[in-house]
């Protein structure tokens, strides 16, 4: 709730710019964006972490994906995301990969002058890697995100609340679920930059793990190295995960340490 207010009270940011030339102006003209634009923005990342859990199961974390707006239509955008996680440990061999998620989701949004609202769904599927499993662990849920973006100085937040209810589900016992994130950038340099980042979710469940309602976190500091065509990032985080491995419910906490490369 208290993030919701200060996405609230943040003034508002103006517009991106869009990528197409433009045409010659008069002086103290503005130029006309567009009224719809087909896909103006692509954001791509790979990252990996190493992590400091005794469990042979969870010895690395990468991820790969990016989001696309496939159109903006200027009151809003419609966003389409993909994310491919596998988790490794070292049971059987050194890089040794033992489940690989999946992740889909798709936005509309609409902008008002002080938040961007989107109605979201979010698929989310399972899956045990270079092992046996033919049970399906999956879940989809819809729900609505509320998001701003905040440049002010050398300092640019990005902040989000997401609010969603499960609308089918296989082998887990989501209900619901609410999570929060924050992003702040600081450039220290012309190409170098430093990250703070935090989640925090908190997930509704049903009675039949005869278990509450879970809660995972995850902070994270970093370092951000911008160069023409990409970034690069070193990081260390903390985290509490829910229910790391497919198969079983409960939480892990572990320290990481990683990098991240990002698209312009």
């Amino acid at each position: 709730m208290a993030l919701t207010l200060v996405l609230c009270a943040c003034p508002r940011t103006a517009s991106a710019q869009t990528p197409a030339a433009q045409t010659a102006q008069a002086p103290g003209d503005d130029p006309e964006p567009p009224k719809v634009e087909l896909l103006p923005r692509a954001a791509f990342h790979l990252s990996a972490e190493h992590l400091s859990d005794d469990d042979v199961m969870f010895v690395w974390d990468t991820n790969f994906g990016g989001d696309l707006d496939v159109i903006d239509y200027r009151s809003g955008r419609a966003t389409f995301v993909a994310n491919y996680q596998a988790i490794l440990g070292d049971e059987f061999r050194h890089f040794d990969p033992n489940q690989g998620n999946y992740i889909l989701a798709g936005s509309a949004s609409i902008r008002t002058t002080e938040v961007e609202i989107a109605g979201v769904f979010y698929h989310q599927s399972r899956h045990l890697a270079d092992r046996a499993n033919r049970i399906a662990i999956a879940w989809n849920m819809m729900g609505v995100r509320l998001q701003k973006a905040v440049t002010t100085g050398r300092a640019h937040v990005d902040a989000r609340v997401d609010v969603r209810g499960a609308v089918a589900k296989a082998f887990v016992d989501y209900e619901w679920e609410i999570e929060t994130a924050v992003r702040s950038d600081v450039q220290i340099r012309p190409a170098v930059g430093v990250l703070f980042a935090g989640t925090l979710r908190r997930l509704g469940v049903d009675d039949t793990q005869n278990r509450g309602d879970q809660t995972g976190f995850r902070g994270e500091v970093g370092v951000r190295f911008d160069g023409r065509a990409g970034a690069m990032e070193f990081f260390l985080a903390a985290e509490r995960r829910i229910d790391p491995f497919p198969l079983e419910f409960g939480t892990a906490k572990w320290v990481a340490i990683g990098f991240r490369l990002l698209s312009r």
